[in-house]
């Protein structure tokens, strides 16, 4: 009897050590904010001054409200990142855009130099055409009133293309005024004056080649 009285005390013991043991841990686990019971052992900690770790409590070397601010800082500054990459980008195109049209600028303003230059050579050999046609139409009426001889000498010191112009210009006026021309007595003359092989080569010039600018 004696043996099992001993038994149980020595259960009841081991049971309120266990329970001792138990609510041990959960104190200190509580203290350390591993689990919440804060409200249970509150008067605990009021008895030996103590203060449990909280969710708002530091738990580094940084409260947690700054490790939130750093958060919301280094978002900040990837956002800002993100913006001044587009940024840069966007510049970057504007660059290219920009070079792309100073090239067409630069390739139109030399077209119309181009055209410019073109259009000025066209009118100078038309204002060339034009005042030599006036010459040569006042030197063939100059030589329409002298004496064949003495046109003829006039012809000769003109080159073959002159000369061929004259002719035509001659032809033409008689044309005009219903008269005889006189290029083919010039040419006769020419050939009395000792130059036939140059008045053939001025009619076949004058059969072969037509008239021009120049």
């Amino acid at each position: 009897m004696a043996r099992g009285n001993g038994g149980i005390g020595k259960s009841i013991f081991l049971l309120i050590l266990i329970i001792i043991l138990v609510l041990g841990g959960l104190l200190w686990f509580d203290y350390l904010g591993v689990i919440k019971a804060k409200k249970v052992f509150a008067p605990v900690y009021k008895i030996f001054g103590l203060t449990p770790q909280t969710s708002v409590s530091a738990t580094a070397s940084k409260p947690l409200t700054a490790d939130l601010d750093d958060d919301r800082l280094a978002k900040a500054w990837e956002g800002v990142e993100i913006r001044n990459q587009e940024l840069d980008k966007r510049e970057s195109d504007i660059v290219k855009v920009e070079e792309q049209n100073e090239a067409i600028a630069k390739e139109l303003e030399d077209r119309k130099n181009s055209q410019d230059e073109r259009e000025k050579t066209f009118e100078n050999r038309v204002k060339k055409y034009d005042d030599r046609n006036k010459n040569i139409e006042a030197i063939t009426a100059y030589l329409n009133n002298m004496p064949p001889e003495s046109a003829v000498a006039q012809l000769l010191a003109h080159d073959d293309q002159d000369v061929i112009d004259i002719l035509r210009k001659a032809d033409e006026i008689a044309a005009e005024k219903k008269t005889v021309s006189m290029s083919s007595t010039w040419l006769m003359y020419m050939g009395k004056a000792g130059q036939s092989e140059r008045a053939s080569e001025i009619e076949r010039k004058m059969a072969n080649k037509p008239e021009s600018l120049d």
